[in-house]
C-alpha cells in the first residue's frame, strides 16, 4: 500500500469507533429518558436524512477540495453534533448533525482511495478499510455499553478530578464527553492525510450561475451520475446488491439490540456486545473476501446475500444466546463476504464512468435512502406494536428475496449484453494484471 494509506485508516478507524459508540448512548439517552420505543428505532433513519438531502453536493465537495480537508471539516461538524446532545438538544437533531458530517466524510474516505490506489488493490483496499472499520464497530459498540454503564461513572469519578461531576453529571453524559475527544482525535489525524495528484474537479460547470443556479447545476450534474451508474449493466448490480445490504443492515443494528432486549432480557450495555460479535463475522467475511475473490469476479458472491437473508430469519426461533451468537457470527460473516467485492466493484464502475466523489454520493444516495425508508417503515410499524421478534424474520425474508431478484437481473443482463460486460470485465481484469 502506498505512503498514506495508514494515516486514511487511522482517521477512519476513530471516526468510526466514535459513530458506533455514540449509536448506543443515543438509545441509552432515549431509554433513561423514557422516550418511546419508535424515537429510539427513529435514530437509524435520522442519521440517513442528510445522507440523502445532500447527496447531489458532497460528492462534488469531495471532488472539488483536497479529500483530507473535506475529512477535517466532517469530523468537526459531528463534534458539534455530539456536543448538542452533550448540552440537551433532543437526540434526534444531534444525531441528525452527525449524520450530516458523515454524509460529507464518506466521499472523501472512499474516494481517496481511488485516487490513491491501482484498481487491482482495491478489493485490498476495501477489505483493509472495511476490516478496520467492522474492528471500531465492534469496539465502539462495547465502548459505548461500557461508556453508559454505572461502573465507569463512579470510576470516573473516583479520579476527583475538578468540577468533572458538575460537567458530566451522569454516564450519559460522561460518555458523550469521551466520544467528544474521540471526534476531535479523528479530526486531528485527517490533517496529515496527503494530497494526490488526480486534479481537483470544480463543483459546478459555466460561470456566473449564481446560487440557486448553481445548486441546479450540481443537482442535474448529480441526477446524471445516478442515471449513469444505474444503466451500467455491472454498475446497476453492484450498486443494488450493497443498497439492499447496507439499507438492512443499518436497521438490524436497532432492531438487534430491541431483540436482544424482548428475547434474552438483556440491558443496553449486554445488548452492545452482540452487535460486536455480528462485527466480528462480518471482519472475517471481509478478511476471506479479500483473499479469494478477484475484482472481475465480484459478481460471483451474490448467493451469498440470499443465504445471508435465510439465515437471519432462523433468529424467530432462538431465544438464547447459545445459538444467538454462532446464527450473528455467521450473519456477519456472509455479509462481510459479500459487501466487499461488491463495493470495490461499485468503486471501480464509478470511478471509471465519473469519478470518485461523484460515484461514492450516489452509493451513499441510494444506501442511505434505502435505509431511511426502511428505517421509516420500522417506525411507523413500532408504533403500531410490530414487535422485534417479526421484525427480525421480516428483514431476513426481504434480504433473500429481493437478493434472488438481483441474481435474475444480472443473469439477464449476461444474456441480453454478454459481449459488452465481458469487455468491462476484461478491462478490469487487464488493469489488474498490469499492476500484478
Amino acid at each position: 500500500m502506498k505512503p498514506g494509506f495508514s494515516t486514511i485508516m487511522s482517521a477512519q478507524f476513530f471516526s468510526s469507533l466514535a459513530d458506533n459508540a455514540l449509536f448506543v448512548v443515543a438509545v441509552e439517552l432515549l431509554r433513561r429518558s423514557a422516550a418511546p420505543e419508535w424515537q429510539s428505532a427513529g435514530l437509524v433513519p435520522m442519521f440517513a436524512l442528510f445522507y440523502v438531502l445532500l447527496a447531489p453536493f458532497v460528492g462534488a465537495f469531495a471532488d472539488a477540495y483536497p479529500k483530507g480537508r473535506v475529512m477535517f471539516l466532517s469530523n468537526s461538524i459531528k463534534v458539534v453534533g455530539c456536543l448538542m446532545m452533550l448540552y440537551g438538544s433532543h437526540p434526534l437533531l444531534s444525531y441528525a448533525i452527525v449524520g450530516l458530517g458523515a454524509a460529507a466524510y464518506s466521499p472523501a474516505k472512499y474516494g481517496i482511495l481511488t485516487e490513491l490506489l491501482p484498481p487491482s488493490l482495491l478489493v485490498k483496499a476495501n477489505g483493509w478499510i472495511e476490516g478496520l472499520t467492522i474492528s471500531s464497530i465492534i469496539l465502539g459498540v462495547v465502548l459505548g455499553g461500557l461508556l453508559v454503564s454505572d461502573a465507569f461513572y463512579d470510576n470516573l469519578l473516583a479520579l476527583s478530578i475538578p468540577g468533572l461531576h458538575h460537567a458530566l453529571h451522569s454516564p450519559v453524559h460522561a460518555a458523550l464527553g469521551v466520544i467528544v475527544v474521540v471526534y476531535a482525535l479523528a479530526a486531528i489525524i485527517n490533517i496529515f492525510i496527503p494530497r494526490t495528484v488526480v486534479p481537483l474537479r470544480p463543483m459546478w460547470k459555466g460561470t456566473n450561475l449564481g446560487p440557486l443556479g448553481s445548486c441546479k447545476a450540481l443537482l442535474d450534474d448529480f441526477v446524471t451520475a445516478n442515471s449513469c451508474l444505474w444503466r451500467d449493466k455491472l454498475g446497476q448490480i453492484a450498486l443494488s446488491t450493497t443498497t439492499l445490504f447496507w439499507g438492512a443492515s443499518g436497521n438490524l443494528r436497532y432492531i438487534v439490540l430491541a431483540w436482544s432486549a424482548v428475547v434474552l432480557g438483556l440491558n443496553t450495555t449486554q445488548s452492545s456486545s452482540l452487535l460486536g460479535v455480528v462485527a466480528i463475522g462480518t471482519a472475517i467475511g471481509a478478511v476471506i473476501a479479500t483473499v479469494v475473490v478477484r475484482l472481475e469476479r465480484a459478481a460471483s458472491v451474490l448467493w451469498v446475500g440470499a443465504l445471508m437473508g435465510a439465515v437471519v430469519v432462523l433468529m424467530h426461533w432462538v431465544n438464547s444466546l447459545f445459538w444467538a451468537v454462532p446464527i450473528f457470527v455467521a450473519v456477519g460473516l456472509l455479509g462481510g463476504y459479500l459487501v466487499v467485492p461488491m463495493n470495490a466493484l461499485l468503486q471501480h464502475r464509478g470511478h471509471t464512468l465519473m469519478g470518485a466523489g461523484r460515484s461514492i454520493a450516489v452509493q451513499n444516495f441510494n444506501e442511505q435512502a434505502c435505509i431511511l425508508f426502511l428505517g421509516l417503515l420500522y417506525v411507523w410499524a413500532t408504533k403500531l406494536g410490530l414487535g422485534a421478534k417479526t421484525a427480525m424474520s421480516a428483514f431476513g425474508i426481504m434480504v433473500c428475496s429481493i437478493t434472488l431478484l438481483i441474481m435474475l437481473w444480472h443473469r439477464h443482463n449476461l444474456r441480453t449484453h454478454g459481449e459488452a460486460i465481458a469487455r468491462d470485465l476484461e478491462a478490469i481484469e487487464q488493469d489488474h494484471h498490469r499492476q500484478d
